[in-house]
């Protein structure tokens, strides 16, 4: 699990519960059941409406990507590409075959795979890239989800205010609600921005890096099979794959 993300979600929270403290509101003001659908089932309809039903189930399940951050260690995927040039020089291709078994990476294995056939370089570049590219479109898709609903939920919110000040004028002959219903009226203004600035924003932002650190791992990869393909030595690949890091 990713503490630091993990830290941030839960410090949302306490900073709108303990402002609504300071503020000498109560914590039960912040609830509203109306602001809550207008709000987030109206957020979600948006969403639906915009989007395939495809690219929301991949947003759903990129959402575990920011609490458990998949690990991008460039230098030991570059150190693997450098073994397995080794391992050719010494039992050629084939020699790969016992990786491929092994490999829980279907990108991995598919280069792997492509390698061990006899492809040529220009063939397993071209390949892969195209993997890639579908690959990194899709997540991107699904990361564009989060940074919708940040669009969306603001303008959700100001509706259920809206919504909220129109109830509150019909009752203008009890001034006894007026300030109970005003400030409900403002609880769905809450809602709306701090899902939007507080978590949706943010997680787009970071389901975005992520993507990228992932496409930068499937470049090195890249390079180096196609560098195994054309009979390059191991140190040679070993040094034209760290320019992706340094």
């Amino acid at each position: 699990m990713d503490r630091i993300s993990t830290a941030g979600t839960i410090l949302g929270f306490v900073v709108i519960i303990l402002g609504t403290i300071l503020k000498g509101s109560t914590v039960e003001a912040l609830w509203n059941p109306a602001a809550f659908v207008i709000v987030f089932f109206g957020t979600l309809a948006a969403l639906l409406v915009q989007n395939q039903g495809t690219v929301i189930k991949r947003a759903l399940s990129m959402a575990k990507m920011v609490y458990q951050t998949p690990k991008h260690r460039p230098h030991d995927l570059i150190s693997r590409v450098v073994g397995w040039s080794e391992i050719t020089r010494r039992q050629g291709l084939l020699g790969l075959e016992p990786q491929i078994e092994v490999e829980k990476d279907p990108f991995i294995s598919k280069g792997l795979q492509l390698l061990v056939d006899g492809g040529e370089p220009d063939a397993i570049r071209s390949v892969l890239e195209v993997d890639m590219s579908t690959r990194e479109a899709i997540d991107l898709a699904g990361a564009k989800v989060y940074e919708n609903a940040g669009i969306y939920s603001p303008t959700l919110g100001i509706i259920g205010a809206v919504m909220g000040l129109m109830a509150v004028m019909q009752n203008l002959s009890d001034p006894s609600k007026l300030g109970h219903g005003i400030a409900a009226a403002f609880v769905a203004t809450i809602y709306g921005v701090a899902l939007a600035n507080m978590f949706m924003l943010p997680m787009a932002a970071r389901l975005k890096a992520l993507v990228g650190k992932q496409s930068l791992m499937r470049e090195i990869l890249i390079e180096g099979l196609v560098s195994i393909a054309q009979g390059d030595n191991p140190r040679q690949i070993q040094t034209r794959l760290q320019g992706y890091i340094e």
